[in-house]
């Protein structure tokens, strides 16, 4: 016999109404962090919009129980990426301060 429970809907502790209320509130973050981090004039609060985004993505896998791609989203774009922005950021302005 094959043992299909896996494909149940049930979600555990969170009910499937505020699982989905949480999916469309992190959705919104997403759009407007990735708006802000266009519009946004200064560079840095520009990246830190970014790691922002970054990390609503991941919860966003997470609640679609792709904890692998969560965590991946997580490590490389919210800590690697962001953490290049700002060394880059950093030691370009340096370079801009001592002209």
């Amino acid at each position: 016999m094959v043992d299909i429970s896996f494909l149940s809907t049930d979600r555990g502790a969170i009910h499937t109404s505020s699982a989905e209320a949480l999916q469309v509130l992190l959705m919104i973050l997403t759009v407007i962090f990735a708006i802000a981090t266009l519009e946004i004039k200064k560079l840095l609060y520009a990246v830190l919009s970014f790691c922002g985004m970054c990390v609503s993505i991941g919860a966003l896998y997470w609640l679609l129980d792709a904890h692998y791609i969560a965590v991946y989203q997580l490590l490389v774009y919210a800590g690697g990426i962001v953490t290049l922005f700002i060394a880059a950021l950093t030691l370009t302005t340096l370079k801009e301060e001592k002209k």
